[in-house]
């Protein structure tokens, strides 16, 4: 029998709250995503004026960052012609994300969630999921 760990809703409302204050902070509206360790969307925020589009990339980022349990900026490296994972991007109904602004969320090394977050540059979204995860491991200290 497995036993499994997840982000509580009051946690993912924390994730939320951290980035939104760095995307405040750089004035750039996101929408950011936050799922559990499947995949699944537990919460989810679309700031005002974010980019319609950032809706479904924000939550297939967080999708792919605790499927391939590290950012999803790494995999746009990897991504690329010649590369191990070139025509990634194109597989689980497009769904998997190569861009950066997806971070995995760890406890003790395993992936409790994930947090997408996009509207800005890949630099702007990963820099706004950064302080959500810094947000929510401040809170297990």
């Amino acid at each position: 029998m497995l036993t499994i760990n997840r982000l509580s809703i009051d946690e993912a409302y924390v994730l939320i709250a951290g980035a939104r204050a760095k995307a405040q902070e750089i004035n750039v509206p996101m929408c950011i995503a936050v799922t559990d360790e499947s995949g699944n969307l537990i919460a989810f925020e679309r700031m005002d004026d974010s980019k319609v589009t950032s809706i479904q990339l924000a939550i297939d980022k967080s999708f792919t960052a605790i499927g391939i349990r590290k950012g999803t900026h790494i995999l746009g490296e990897v991504n690329q012609p010649g590369q191990p994972a070139y025509g990634i991007s194109s597989t689980l109904g497009g769904r998997m994300v190569a861009i950066g602004g997806g971070l995995p969320v760890l406890v003790n090394d395993a992936v409790v969630g994930g947090i997408g977050v996009s509207s800005g540059s890949p630099a702007q979204d990963l820099e706004v999921a950064t302080a959500g995860v810094t947000a929510f491991t401040d809170t297990l200290k």
